[in-house]
């Protein structure tokens, strides 16, 4: 061949674009023909590894992730009370991998909560770091702010029980952050040190893993919660829903009127009679002396007003009992009337 018949670069890259023009099917589109084009195409595949299938949907992590928020608020609070100190729980991150990752991430001896939460199926996983669970227990059982030595051992029959206070709080307010979802029946199946020894999925199942961080003074540490994706497969479209925008904003049920009543009984109250009223300048004030008698206009006849927590809530008339100054109630007042001006001076009785 000479070198008239050889083709060039231009037409060799025509003579095959027309080749595959013809060869590819009617419907499918033109390759690209340039490098830039097929970078492009390049940029538009997403690697997929089969080892940490994303199952669970955006949507449904951020509703996890909301409900959990305010549940974490309301489990600080609670935890509060119990060691008497601040408790500050924080939600620091929703994130869905497989059972063995979790597992390996963990500290081992660790307190190791399995939990059931029917009608789900299968088991649910409470973790808590022992940074932060011996700082706990050493609160109450009357310890000091300071952390001391963390100690790495399984935990004993005392502070299992008092990990147990720990454990109702936390399930008595995941019940409540979930009523919107789900109504659970939650409970602790048994408690592990090892987390390698405890198997509830296969070790390629995905779980969700919602993490808190505990903060009492100083000391910090985790708080894990492990919720299997096929335990909540079936409801995932729940979580999609708004249901769970309405958890904090609770109606007042007449049981939960009923409790509280209960527990306001036994509460102790400044109860206080107002005798009468008067005003007095300053100079007069001043000049008072024992045995002074200070005039009021306020009839003899006229009942008395007492107040319980500074709100006026009876009429009674005045009296005595077994040699003592007493009040006989003779009416209710509904609805208290405004607090006029309080004047300088007022004689009350308590």
């Amino acid at each position: 061949m000479s070198d008239e018949e050889v083709l060039s670069q231009e037409e060799v890259e025509s003579l095959l674009t027309a080749m595959e023009a013809q060869a590819a099917p009617p419907t499918a589109a033109a390759a690209p023909s340039s490098p830039e084009r097929r970078a492009r195409s390049r940029e538009k595949v997403a690697p997929y590894d089969f080892k940490r299938p994303e199952r669970v949907g955006k949507e449904q992590v951020r509703a996890l992730q909301t409900l959990h928020e305010g549940f974490g608020r309301n489990f600080g609070a609670a935890l509060s009370a119990l060691v008497r100190s601040i408790v500050e729980v924080k939600l620091t991150s929703v994130d869905q991998l497989t059972y063995s990752e979790f597992v390996f991430s963990l500290e081992n001896p660790t307190c190791f909560n399995l939990l059931r939460a029917e009608p789900l199926e299968g088991n649910l996983i409470l973790d808590i770091n022992p940074s932060i669970l011996y700082p706990i227990i050493d609160r109450l059982l009357g310890g000091g702010k300071g952390s001391g030595s963390l100690a790495r051992r399984p935990l004993t029959e005392i502070e299992l029980r008092l990990v147990g206070r720990i454990t109702t709080l936390f399930l008595r307010e995941l019940r409540h952050a979930w009523e919107n979802v789900l109504d659970l029946t939650l409970s602790v199946d048994r408690v592990e040190s090892n987390p390698q020894l405890v198997q509830i999925v296969p070790p390629n199942e995905v779980v969700v893993l919602i993490s808190f961080e505990l903060t009492i003074g100083d000391v910090r540490g985790m708080m894990n919660l492990c919720i299997p994706f096929n335990s909540i497969e079936r409801i995932s479209s729940r979580l999609a829903a708004n249901s769970w925008v309405s958890y904090g904003r609770p109606t007042r049920s007449p049981e939960a009127i009923a409790r509280v009543s209960r527990q306001l009984d036994g509460s102790l109250v400044e109860v206080v009679v107002e005798l009468a009223q008067t005003t007095i300048s300053t100079a007069e004030l001043l000049g008072l002396r024992v045995g002074d008698i200070i005039t009021t206009d306020k009839d003899v006849s006229e009942p008395l007003r007492i107040e319980i927590q500074g709100a006026t809530k009876f009429l009674a008339s005045p009296g005595a009992l077994k040699g003592r100054k007493a009040v006989q109630i003779e009416s209710t007042l509904d609805t208290p009337p405004k607090a006029a001006a309080t004047p300088p001076v007022a004689a009350k009785k308590t």
